[in-house]
């Protein structure tokens, strides 16, 4: 169960003086386990709010075999993606958008107790977000989003690290009329520059865990490009794909109706807790060294025939060329 981590995250995120602290003090009892919690702070780069700040805050679960640790084991990411928690004064309380850090932390929250009680991943899983509690409300084909009070390529900077040899990115992904479910839905995995197939592997720990048939969302060259760059983007949830040569697969919170990432009350917890079950059976599966309980974000086999016979096509992975 992951409901109980998910509605304590919730209520501490939900509050207009929320901080990386907030969730540092969370954290402080697993400490003595070897849980690890690092918030840097930094100014907003959104010049209409130059005096507001954002913490990005980094939890490692470190594993019995896990880098961390000297050993080899893979080490799974899992990205909170997201503009902002809040649009305070703007909007009163926390908005759609703080699905992904929820989810996020709420995955934290779970793997530290579980290792204080002497449950141990054999690998590290990593887990990254940011929180920002008044940024800015933009507008995303006239749906409203909430703006971004560091740009991408900060946030790659600080959620995205070498060590990761997978990532799972979730990010609310309600404001849109591609994929209306009202649960969550996987993308195909993404890496260096590839779009592949939808990992049957992740297919399978979805259907097992939620008790229902996989839900999946389509991504475009487009999507797993750079932001700013004048393309049109699904949304952010792919954006960590820019930043590492791993696999990176999209978990989005999602809704039957349209709902705009800036519209508060709009954070459903069974299931982003939903979330929270699948990405921790990913990270017990893919930190696993043994070849019956494994998970696999892509086919080493077939990849290796794609890249004898195509080209590069990591120029997906930047801004290309000046126009």
């Amino acid at each position: 169960m992951a409901l109980q981590q998910t509605l304590a995250v919730y209520e501490a995120l939900d509050s207009a003086s929320a901080n990386g602290q907030t969730f540092a003090d969370m954290f402080a009892p697993y400490a003595a386990a070897g849980v690890k919690v690092t918030v840097t702070t930094l100014k907003n780069e959104a010049p209409e709010d130059p005096r507001k700040t954002t913490d990005f805050i980094s939890i490692l679960i470190p594993g019995t075999g896990g880098k961390s640790q000297g050993g080899s084991a893979r080490t799974l990411g899992v990205v909170g993606r997201n503009g902002a928690a809040g649009a305070w004064p703007s909007r009163t309380g926390m908005v759609s958008d703080a699905d992904g850090p929820i989810g996020a932390l709420a995955v934290a929250l779970k793997l530290a107790q579980m290792k204080a009680r002497g449950d141990h991943l054999r690998g590290d899983v990593l887990v990254t977000t940011h929180v920002s509690a008044n940024a800015s409300i933009t507008n995303n084909e006239g749906i409203p989003f909430m703006g971004m009070p560091v740009s991408s390529e900060t946030m790659n900077r600080y959620q995205v690290t070498p060590e990761m040899d997978a990532i799972l990115s979730i990010d609310a992904s309600k404001g849109n009329r591609i994929v209306k479910h009202r649960g969550f839905a996987i993308s195909p995995t993404a890496m260096q520059g590839y779009i592949l197939r939808v990992a049957p592997d992740l297919v399978a720990i979805m259907e097992s865990t939620t008790g229902q048939s996989a839900v999946t969302f389509p991504i475009t060259l487009q999507d797993i490009t750079p932001y700013g760059n004048g393309l049109y983007h699904f949304n952010s949830i792919m954006q960590p794909h820019v930043a590492t040569q791993a696999p990176v697969v999209g978990v989005a919170v999602t809704a039957s109706s349209v709902v705009g990432g800036s519209d508060s009350s709009a954070n459903h917890e069974v299931d982003i807790a939903e979330v929270v079950r699948f990405c921790i059976e990913v990270g017990k599966r893919f930190t696993n060294d043994d070849a019956n309980y494994g998970c696999d974000f892509f086919n080493l086999a077939e990849w290796d025939l794609m890249r004898k016979r195509y080209v590069d096509l990591s120029v997906f992975q930047t801004n290309g060329r000046a126009v």
